[in-house]
């Protein structure tokens, strides 16, 4: 270790003891590493792949916009994280944020949120990626060997997880230059060579839509892309494994909304255009037009090789949503805000790794996938609930930031909106409970309630559930980190 090094990592050590913590993780998580665990976790073409088919039958081609429209939207919310991060680069993300910008309850129900979500995405991404494996590897696969296989991998990206934090970031930034090489080399293939479709067709509605207006089908849509756009505060999860976090984490949330986003649009744009029925695809019956569009432009064999890197997409976004939710789980326990946390805040002497957290991050996601051999319907709803779980939890982060504001807060980190903090903070709010909104709206009175009303009572229960243990176990008042004193603390020097 340099000189320099060392002083940076004394540095940290200390802004960290002066926010009432030590840590013992391994402080060698680089910029570009920590920038590919948030890029990971976003996964441009795990997020368009996965969702393609049903954004395409609920909005047409112009869904593509909604890309856009909702990468500007959580820009605004990653630079609100930024500058919160900057200040209290603390592991677990978004429950210290809320712990020290409002206090103990609300970050009680912050974290709660938060991690339900991660573990409902975690098992999403991990059924949503066991059909590939069986496309490359040729099989026909049954929904129950679909669901064990999406349980191996789970259990495959745990191992991974607790070898240290010097794998996690090799594999994170493996995953990202493969990823990202996969989206431009594909991307770019199927724009030249493989256009079955002119540019006019994202601005046809395909008469989709209520009543001659298109309006409500775009936002149907669009919650395609909300579920594409998380993930770049996965960069904070792990602020203590980073250094000069002030810096490097506002940074890597940038680089991740900006280079994740692109490359989201860049696959999304290509796919539609390389559809070759689009009527076909918009009708529903192709069910699987990203799998259509792919074998007809690059054939079996190129078919094969594309799914060989969207698996790598796959088990990378598994990787990086388990170590959040592992960071997550590590933190409550710090502060003894959850059960088990004598076992849950412990670090492995020798990989200084949260094992009992990492194995708790594969095991409650893993259960979660298979409930889904006896209650297929209702675990897809429970599953769904994983997106807007984030958004709820997200808000309350930006939500508590105005609260911390008009109480006099002043933000001291390295990275400061300065004049545009309340105009960023409140655009970001607006938007976020816009979307929170848009993604629980029933939309289909046909189907059954469930899925009409899934998410809003998923969403309830585990709220409910979280206020109810709040209040039994008061986990909150054990405790003596510090809460609620963003307002209190102020740059050196001022």
């Amino acid at each position: 270790m340099s000189e320099r090094t060392g002083q940076g990592h004394t540095q940290d050590s200390e802004q960290l003891k002066a926010l009432g913590y030590t840590s013992n993780f391994d402080r060698s998580m680089s910029l570009w590493q920590n920038f590919s665990l948030g890029f990971t976790y976003l996964s441009p073409v795990v997020g368009v792949y996965t969702v393609f088919a049903l954004a395409i039958v609920a909005g047409g081609p112009p869904m593509m916009w909604s890309y856009v429209l909702v990468g500007i939207g959580q820009w605004l919310v990653c630079l609100v994280f930024g500058e919160i991060v900057s200040q209290f680069p603390i592991s677990g993300g978004l429950y210290p944020w809320a712990r020290r910008l409002v206090g103990k309850r609300w970050a009680w129900m912050a974290g709660w949120v938060y991690l339900w979500a991660l573990c409902t995405t975690i098992a999403a991404v991990a059924v949503g990626g066991a059909p590939y494996l069986a496309q490359m590897l040729g099989l026909s696969m049954s929904h129950a060997a679909g669901i064990w296989t999406a349980v191996a991998m789970i259990a495959g990206t745990t191992l991974l997880n607790v070898s240290g934090t010097r794998l996690l970031g090799r594999v994170a930034m493996f995953g990202f230059i493969c990823e990202l090489l996969g989206a431009i080399v594909v991307g770019s293939y199927l724009l030249v060579f493989a256009r079955h479709q002119s540019f006019h067709v994202f601005f046809q509605t395909f008469h989709l839509g209520v009543n001659g207006h298109y309006l409500p089908a775009f936002l149907a849509s669009s919650v395609a892309a909300m579920f594409a756009y998380y993930g770049f505060e996965a960069c904070g999860d792990v602020a203590e494994e980073t250094p000069d976090p002030g810096r490097a984490i506002p940074k890597a949330m940038r680089m991740t909304i900006y280079i994740g986003g692109g490359a989201a649009i860049l696959v999304c744009l290509a796919l539609v255009l390389a559809v070759p029925d689009m009527g076909a695809a918009v009708s529903g019956k192709d069910a699987d037009p990203v799998t259509t569009a792919l074998r007809a432009a690059v054939g079996e064999t190129g078919l094969r090789v594309v799914i060989g890197v969207v698996l790598v997409s796959f088990f990378s976004c598994l990787l990086s949503l388990q170590a959040a939710t592992s960071r997550l789980l590590f933190a409550y326990a710090r502060d003894k805000m959850i059960f088990g946390s004598a076992h849950l805040s412990r670090l492995s002497p020798r990989t200084r790794m949260p094992v009992v957290a990492l194995l708790a991050a594969g095991i409650f996601p893993g259960l979660i996938a298979v409930a889904g051999l006896f209650l297929e319907d209702a675990v897809r709803t429970i599953i769904v609930f994983g997106s807007a779980g984030i958004y709820v939890a997200f808000q309350m982060v930006v939500l508590g930031a105005l609260v911390a504001r008009s109480k006099g807060w002043r933000p001291a980190g390295a990275f400061r909106l300065g004049m545009w903090a309340w105009p960023v903070n409140i655009m970001a709010l607006v938007y976020g409970l816009s979307a929170i909104v848009n993604m629980v709206w029933p939309r289909s009175p046909e189907d059954p309630w469930y899925r009409n009303y899934g998410m809003i009572l998923t969403t309830v229960i585990v709220l409910l559930s979280g206020l109810v243990y709040m209040v039994a176990g008061r986990p909150h008042e054990v405790g003596d980190a510090p809460a609620g004193d963003a307002h209190r603390l102020h740059a050196a020097g001022e």
